[in-house]
């Protein structure tokens, strides 16, 4: 997913209790389902700082001086949109919540 996918998705912004009950359906543990979410959340994370860093790349010059660095607008609503995505961990208990990721089992295979 691209990071304006992730900013149409109807998740909260900031984070809410869980029953953690609701954990253990598609895992039937509590502890693999954080698991899953966490590892989830990490590659959304990687996902979204390699898609920041090549979209900022073509907003960056050679030789900055302190006035461009300042009056670089488009790197600064560019920064701006990826600050008000929803946090990786969100985006992850959001998909996990949702049927939206697949994992595998090690134990049952």
């Amino acid at each position: 997913m691209k990071a304006a996918d992730y900013k149409k998705l109807k998740t909260d912004l900031f984070a809410k209790t869980k029953d953690i009950r609701q954990f253990d359906k598609q895992t039937g543990n509590y502890y693999k389902s954080i698991v899953v979410m966490s590892k989830r959340a990490d590659q959304i994370a990687a996902d979204l700082k390699q898609e920041f860093q090549e979209s900022s790349q073509q907003y960056s010059t050679n030789a900055e001086t302190l006035e461009e660095v300042f009056e670089n607008r488009e790197q600064i609503e560019l920064s701006k949109f990826y600050e008000q995505l929803p946090k990786p961990t969100q985006l992850a208990l959001y998909e996990f919540e949702h049927d939206q990721v697949y994992f595998k089992d090690a134990d049952t295979e």
